[in-house]
């Protein structure tokens, strides 16, 4: 039996008979990074902290050269509360501290978790300077605070043992 590829048609020469078929064309690769996914960052002083896409950019700019995304992730996890505790401890242990920042996207870790972000986020993020950047923080912990508080998305605010 002799195989040869010509093209994108693959063509199979049997002893006596010429049998001939076009191979399926490449696909894209699905886009998966979409804002609402929860990812582990990898490296740097966040690493092994939870964070979700706000904002995703696969092209590249002259700022910076890679695929990257605006990521909003818990910095300080809420600890763990017991009954005989008084309200004001019970209200401080439970706070849930917040970074934005811009990241490299082989620098983080997808799972398979989605968080819906809602209209509290979308576009009101923005870390062009210090003071939208400390504006928006304020945005994220307050969502954050209240995803908590709520009891939603419970596994995005416990913290990852390894």
């Amino acid at each position: 039996m002799l195989r040869s590829l010509v093209g994108s048609e693959m063509c199979i020469r049997d002893s006596c008979t010429l049998l001939s078929y076009t191979m399926a064309p490449a696909t894209k690769p699905t886009k998966f990074l979409k804002p609402g996914k929860v990812v582990i960052m990898t490296s740097g002083r966040y690493a092994g902290k939870k964070c979700v896409i706000v904002q995703n950019t696969d092209m590249k700019n002259k700022e910076r050269p890679y695929g990257h995304a605006l990521v909003a992730g818990v910095k300080k996890y809420p600890k763990k509360v017991v009954r005989g505790m008084s309200k004001r401890s019970i209200a401080r242990r439970s706070q849930v501290g917040v970074f934005l920042r811009v990241v490299n996207q082989k620098h983080f870790l997808p799972t398979r978790y989605n968080m819906d972000l809602s209209k509290e986020l979308r576009g009101k993020i923005n870390v062009s300077d210090a003071s939208k950047k400390a504006e928006s923080k304020k945005l994220c912990r307050k969502a954050f605070q209240a995803r908590y508080n709520a009891g939603t998305n419970r596994w995005f605010f416990n913290r990852l043992r390894f």
